[in-house]
């Protein structure tokens, strides 16, 4: 007989950053949320209408993560979503509050900014109807998998499997076949 499960409700999302004030301050601008606790190195927000919040944490060793990531960067844990019904007025409100576009957006119906202390968060509309899948053509996920190959990035596989040859031990890669000679 197995024991019942306690209940549990998330409470928050905990942010790492170098100065946990300085973040919960952009995101309190950026959501329009209360400062439901603050005491040195912490601070949290909630949404009006209750909801779990963010929590920020100050974490003087916080290295921000690289987006999107080469093999040997700071891989993001996570990262943060918000639904916005104008793309382009969410994105004008994030960058005047503070936030950063990326460089890199990989789809055209969502935007991924960086906040102040580096973390990457995405802004999208959600034009879908409820339980639809989105509308992303094959075509695009091969240009899109094509770009992110040419730019040498890791994939999920890597990370979740990586190339023996890079483990320490590991058999080598056999070259490949000089097809151009």
């Amino acid at each position: 007989m197995s024991t019942p499960r306690p209940s549990l409700t998330l409470s928050s999302t905990v942010l790492d950053a170098p100065d946990a004030a300085e973040l919960a301050d952009f995101y309190r601008r950026l959501l329009g949320w209360e400062t439901v606790q603050e005491e040195p190195g912490w601070v949290k927000l909630l949404p009006p209408g209750g909801g779990s919040g963010l929590g920020f944490q100050t974490a003087k060793p916080y290295v921000p993560p690289v987006w999107p990531a080469a093999l040997g960067d700071q891989l993001m844990m996570l990262h943060l979503d918000f639904e916005v019904t104008d793309l382009e007025a969410g994105v004008a409100h994030a960058v005047a509050e503070g936030a950063t576009p990326a460089e890199f957006q990989p789809q055209h119906d969502v935007r991924v900014l960086f906040d102040p202390a580096g973390h990457p968060f995405c802004l999208f509309v959600n034009d879908q109807v409820p339980g639809e899948p989105p509308a992303i053509s094959p075509e695009w996920v091969a240009e899109q998998t094509r770009e992110i190959a040419e730019q040498d990035r890791v994939t999920i596989q890597d990370a979740v499997a990586p190339d023996p040859a890079d483990r320490p031990g590991g058999p080598a890669r056999q070259a490949e076949p000089d097809t151009l000679t």
